[in-house]
This record gives C-alpha cells, sequence and structure tokens, in this order.
C-alpha cells in the first residue's frame, strides 16, 4: 500500500497517537463508468438515502429527503450493472425511514426501474409500521406484513422480507416463525428474497427464529425456506460468519440463491468454492460501487486474480465501516458518497453522521484511498478537509 503513486492532493488528518499528520492521496484506480455486459452474479446493492440538508425540519423526528439526488444515485448503480436493494436498513429504514417514507421511495425506485433498461430493484417488506410493543400476537405481525406486501405489490415491485422486531418480540417458539413465513410466502406474488439479519446490526432480533443458538436457528430457517422453495428466490445472510453463511448455502434447496450480507468476507463467498457460490446483496457495494463492478466483471470473464486484486484492498474498508457498534456503518456509507462528490454534504437523516469519531472518520479516508476508490482525490481531499476543520483538525 505504501508504495502505490501519489497524486498532489494532501489532507491534515488526526493520528491515533493525538498528533496530526498531512496525508497525500493515492492515484485512484481506473475502475469502469458503465457495465452493460451480463455478469455471472446477481449483485443487489442496498443503497442509502440523500437527506436534504435545507430542511427546517428535527433530523431526530422527522425525515427530509432530497429526493433528486437520492434517485441520481440509483441511477449510477444500474449504470454499473448492478441492482438495487430498496428502502433497506441502508437506507436507515426503521431507523430515521418509517414506512410512509419508505413506500414513497421504493415507488420512485419502482417507476424508475422500469423506465430504465436491464434496472433491477428489490424492496423490503416488513412490519415496521406497527409498533413492536403494541404487537399482541403473531396474527398482528402476518397483518402487518399482509399490508406491506400489497401496497408494494400493487406498485409492481419485488419484495425483500425483512426481519420483523415485532415478530421477535411475539414470538414464542420457532414454529411461531414458521406459521408467519409459510402464510406469508404463500400469498406472495413473485418469488422474494428473505433475509436473516443478525442482531449487530439491529439488537431487536437477538433471537430470531425463536432461539440465540445459531445453529438451531438455522434449522428453522432452511426448512422454512426449503420447503417454501417455490417462492424464495433466495436467502440474504447477514450474521458477518462466513462458515454460517457457506453451511446455509450448501443446505438450501435447488434454484434457492445465497445472497451474502457479509460485509466482512464478501469476496472470498462471491468467489465460491467447488460446491456452490453466494451472490451479492450488500451494503458495502453502496459505497464500491466502481470496483465491485469491476471485480464482478473480471469474475464473469473468467479472471479470478483480477477479481480478488480489485476486492483486497475493499475488505479492509468494509471491515472498518461495518465494525461496532455495525448498526452505524450506514454514516461510513454515506460519508464516501460525500467524498465521491455524489452529494454536497454530509448530512444525513437521524442525525446519523454522528455516529462515528474523528478518528474513524479519518481511518476511513486513508483505507478508501488505499482501495482506490475515490473518483477525485483533489475533491475527496478538499470535502475531508471541510469535515475535519469542523472537528478541530487544521
Amino acid at each position: 500500500m505504501l508504495d502505490k503513486p501519489k497524486t498532489a492532493a494532501s489532507v491534515r488528518l488526526p493520528t491515533a497517537g493525538g498528533g496530526i499528520e498531512t496525508y497525500r492521496l493515492s492515484v485512484p484506480k481506473a475502475f469502469p463508468e458503465k457495465i452493460t455486459r451480463p455478469l455471472n452474479r446477481v449483485a443487489l446493492a442496498a443503497t442509502h438515502m440523500v437527506a436534504d440538508p435545507f430542511a427546517d425540519n428535527d433530523p431526530w423526528l422527522t425525515n427530509a429527503i432530497d429526493w433528486d439526488r437520492t434517485m441520481a444515485y440509483r441511477d449510477y448503480l444500474w449504470g454499473l450493472g448492478l441492482g438495487v436493494a430498496e428502502a433497506m436498513d441502508t437506507a436507515q429504514r426503521g431507523m430515521g425511514l418509517d414506512w410512509a417514507g419508505a413506500l414513497d421511495l421504493i415507488g420512485r425506485s419502482v417507476r424508475q426501474a422500469k423506465a430504465t433498461p436491464g434496472a433491477v430493484v428489490f424492496s423490503g417488506a416488513g412490519t415496521d409500521h406497527l409498533d413492536p410493543a403494541q404487537a399482541r400476537s403473531v396474527d398482528d405481525v402476518i397483518g402487518a406484513y399482509e399490508m406491506q406486501f400489497e401496497a408494494i405489490e400493487a406498485l409492481g415491485g419485488r419484495i425483500i422480507l425483512m426481519a420483523s422486531r415485532a415478530l421477535a418480540r411475539v414470538a414464542r417458539t420457532p414454529d411461531d416463525y414458521g406459521r408467519v413465513y409459510d402464510r406469508i410466502l404463500s400469498q406472495s406474488a413473485q418469488p422474494v428474497i428473505i433475509h436473516w439479519l443478525g442482531d449487530m446490526f439491529d439488537p431487536a432480533l437477538a433471537g430470531y427464529w425463536g432461539t440465540p443458538d445459531l445453529d438451531a436457528a438455522m434449522d428453522t430457517a432452511v426448512d422454512v425456506i426449503n420447503r417454501n422453495a417455490a417462492k424464495v428466490d433466495g436467502v440474504k445472510i447477514s450474521l458477518l460468519d462466513k462458515d454460517k453463511e457457506i453451511a446455509m448455502r450448501r443446505r438450501l434447496a435447488p434454484g434457492v440463491k445465497m445472497y451474502t450480507g457479509d460485509d466482512f468476507n464478501y469476496a472470498e463467498l462471491i468467489a465460491g468454492d467447488e460446491q456452490g457460490f453466494s451472490h451479492a446483496l450488500l451494503g458495502i457495494f453502496d459505497a464500491i460501487a466502481p470496483a465491485a463492478a469491476g471485480a464482478l466483471s473480471a469474475l464473469a470473464d473468467g479472471d479470478a486474480a483480477t477479481f480478488h486484486d480489485i476486492f483486497a484492498p475493499t475488505v479492509p474498508l468494509s471491515r472498518h465501516i461495518f465494525k461496532a457498534p455495525t448498526r452505524f456503518y450506514k454514516t461510513g456509507v454515506v460519508f464516501v458518497a460525500y467524498l465521491n462528490g455524489h452529494q454536497d454534504h454530509f448530512t444525513m437523516v437521524g442525525g446519523q453522521e454522528s455516529t462515528r469519531s474523528t478518528q474513524h472518520l479519518a481511518e476511513l479516508f486513508r483505507l478508501a484511498d488505499q482501495a482506490g476508490i475515490f473518483r477525485d482525490p483533489d475533491m475527496a481531499a478538499a470535502r475531508m478537509a471541510a469535515v475535519m476543520a469542523t472537528r478541530g483538525v487544521v
């Protein structure tokens, strides 16, 4: 990393010992601007939304969305050959974005995808309009899921069946999960992606599938998925445990895809082994979209060496963005979009720009530079300097 060619761009950054260094940026890598060729992995980026920094609102309480820039980012991802996983936790779903805002976002994305040749979008359906504290029974959860499924399908949308905080609260046994998923899947208009989100992303989902034992939980999940295989496009597993993902992948019914949600180990899981591979539904693909497109294009060409060469330096960046508390990863995703010029501010729904420290953002900047993902080093340096100045680094 240290012998990479440098640019003239530099920025003052804090160091771990309490000092300040002048950091010179590297020459960026040449990633594709557009991808039009078919890929041999389905790749969905869980995509962020852009806040409106000029809105006169209370960010912790109400949404203010910059729709033009939010939708422009989806066009950008589609142009790179990536699909969009809409209204997921990367877009702060259930963490600043309420159901009404999510449905608006989904409708806009579905309409825009239909007008964009080759664009793919799957959208999250959950139960987040139902306050978990107000849920009294499994039937309440079923009704909540049915309402969101109906609303999204009425827009012509494909669905990601999101984990439910309300279900985690009211379910008493694994059979309760089976009852809910069997009912909802039996009614779905098209095969869905099931999302198993670990409690490192959302503590309210602890014990999902009826047990804190992940092996026992996987038994329940696999049983539900395989007996409903005709209604399941795939499963996204977000446990940050590659061995658990591989074990589950090998147990899925034929035709059911595994979508990795492992932002720590995605490269090797997508590459796969002699017994199979994972597709991708990843929040980190929002931040490293050009690198992801370049790596996946190389893999489709049978060039595994280039695939790994591109992805290898992105993994330390991803592990840093998603470090504990993992639920604050969205701050890093939006920060990269700001540094790369996709939005001209670092303002987030819910005031989430404040969830990571100055040291965290400085290390993120170094790792992003070393991964070669800054499109314009001079702009990235200037924007980083502006943020650092507000935090006392001059």
